[in-house]
């Protein structure tokens, strides 16, 4: 048996029916052979995208794969996997590497040393009988512990090698390892939380991937404590229908967040890795912090952490519900915090109605986020927005229902990502509305890849909030702009969309937002990919909401 050939059986082992993938590669037509579907982008990083989206929405349950040539493909995908390992989603990347004979030799690209600081694993099959066991330490490692990108170079002359068949059977599929936080340290955070007067939940992506929203929503019930999600943690919790979500937190926040992260006395987070960065929710100095994770990697990163619980998220939350439990006895908590969510909402959102509900054109990008969530049901979707301005505008305002119905991401910056995310996620759900939401500046890096969504049968619906600049950059080129309008930039759209095969529409009136949307919808579900080119302000509100800096 080729290499190539024991490779791709390892993959069909693992339960693989498709690879995301762009030309040249063997490995195309080798998982072509064996009825593994191909799914061609446009550009690799694209390619890399659909792959995270399929992999968050199935919770990494089902492997997801890309795979690339070596030199320009491996240089393109860069991008991608840089967004897969600063948002933990484990995906297997395998990039064709050059002959063994000319390995590393300058200039040539090099994945096995270019990827190194931006893969959670990365090794070279050098020789044919090394090939299951690369293979299977790169799965491992995207199962145990924090989720990430694996990656294997293949180099070009190890693919016909002859690889003993007797080592492919006896290669088994790879299990999920998880392990428990430490019995008494369980105990001594369950006594601060219960002695706290205003606790706050922090709920990650790790409540996602371990899939433990019911275990979060139990925990909090029972201890009567407000939930904010982070970005990547967004949709743990339903925010439409449990009255102690708050929202998520990021670059900006609304005014729940930031009310009871202001007013907080202890902290708990759980299954987030507490980054400090621009995109991600700081906590106010003077907090007890509890910090539940899974990788050591994160204790005591950036902050003073007074009880670690490295463990599985759920696993630890089951735990704490115990423990909690024992402490209680028959005691039931009652305190007015999900009324004091109610008020505060309520106020934030009045003050906001202006823009949410605003008559004006062009027309206001929260407009449109209002008239969206006014129609579409959030159970039934799964939504994501893209880098820049959209990111800003969605996430304190759009309220996410179940687990997954909504991908959040930032702490890599690449425009366009939202779009592969998208089509990564009806790939994984085809009974979901999928939808992204881009500007002009993220079209610009990776609209082409419509064309991907309507050849491969995988219709999708992107928003774009076309406002003709790059708005969140005005405050950070007004020299340039005003000598050179170096920030403006624009497009038809809705056109480009029609040459690619979509359907596509434009929205001047901001009373055609809603039927746009729903005719979108229509048209998914005939099979047909399309866009809605919404000409939007240059509503910049979001710095409104920017308090812990």
């Amino acid at each position: 048996m080729r290499v190539v050939d024991a490779i791709i059986r390892v993959l069909k082992k693992e339960g693989i029916d498709y690879l995301s993938c762009f030309p040249t590669t063997p490995v195309i037509e080798a998982a072509a052979q064996a009825d593994i579907r191909p799914i061609i982008c446009r550009q690799e990083r694209v390619g890399l995208g659909i792959s995270d989206g399929y992999s968050r929405i199935t919770n990494g349950k089902k492997l997801s794969v890309f795979a690339m040539q070596y030199g320009p493909g491996a240089e393109n995908a860069y991008p991608g996997v840089a967004t897969a390992f600063s948002d933990s989603t484990p995906m297997l990347i395998l990039p064709l590497g050059h002959p063994l004979s000319r390995d590393r030799v300058f200039p040539l690209y090099s994945s096995l040393k270019s990827y190194e600081s931006i893969t959670k694993y990365i090794e070279q099959i050098t020789t044919p009988e090394k090939t299951i066991d690369v293979i299977r330490r790169a799965i491992s490692s995207t199962r145990i512990g924090r989720p990430g990108p694996a990656m294997v170079e293949i180099p070009e002359d190890m693919l016909n090698k002859e690889i003993e068949e007797s080592l492919v059977e006896q290669y088994k599929s790879v299990d999920f390892v998880r392990s428990k936080a430490n019995d008494a340290d369980i105990s001594a955070v369950s006594k601060i939380i219960l002695d706290a007067k205003n606790p706050i939940i922090i709920a990650g992506a790790g409540v996602l991937y371990s899939e433990a929203s019911k275990e979060l929503e139990e925990l909090a019930s029972l201890l009567q404590i407000p939930v904010m999600t982070t970005m990547e943690g967004k949709s743990a919790i339903s925010e439409r229908h449990n009255p102690l979500a708050l929202g998520s937190g990021s670059g900006v926040m609304s005014d729940p967040v930031v009310h009871f992260m202001k007013n907080a006395d202890v902290v708990i987070a759980l299954g987030t890795s507490l980054t400090r960065h621009p995109m991600v929710t700081t906590i106010p100095p003077g907090k007890i912090i509890i910090h539940n994770t899974n990788d050591p990697i994160d204790l005591y990163k950036n902050y003073n952490i007074d009880f670690p619980l490295l463990g599985d998220t759920k696993l630890v939350i089951h735990q704490l519900i115990d423990s909690c439990k024992d402490y209680l006895g028959n005691k039931v908590i009652q305190n007015d915090v999900a009324s004091e969510i109610r008020r505060i909402r309520d106020y934030f959102l009045n003050n906001w109605d202006q823009h949410l509900s605003s008559k004006n054109t062009p027309i206001s990008p929260y407009r449109v986020i209002s008239e969206f969530m006014k129609n579409i049901d959030p159970s039934d979707a799964i939504v994501t927005h893209d880098a820049g301005s959209p990111r800003y505008q969605m996430m304190p305002f759009y309220q996410s229902d179940t687990p997954r119905s909504y991908i959040g991401w930032g702490k890599s910056h690449q425009l366009g990502t939202g779009l592969g995310l998208a089509i990564g996620a009806k790939l994984a759900s085809p009974d979901k509305f999928c939808v992204n939401f881009m500007g002009d500046a993220a079209f610009g890096m990776t609209g082409l890849d419509l064309e991907t969504s309507a050849r491969s049968g995988l219709p999708i619906t992107t928003i774009v909030l076309r406002n003709e600049t790059m708005a969140i950059e005005t405050n950070h080129m007004k020299i340039s702009h005003e000598k050179y309008r170096a920030r403006d930039l624009d497009g038809d759209y809705a056109e480009i969309a029609k040459s690619l095969g979509a359907w596509s529409t434009v929205v001047n009136d901001p009373d055609d937002i809603a039927k746009a949307i729903l005719d979108a919808k229509d048209k998914n579900e005939e099979g047909k990919t399309a866009l809605i080119q919404i000409n939007t302000s240059k509503d910049q509100n979001f710095a409104n909401m920017r308090p812990f800096g």
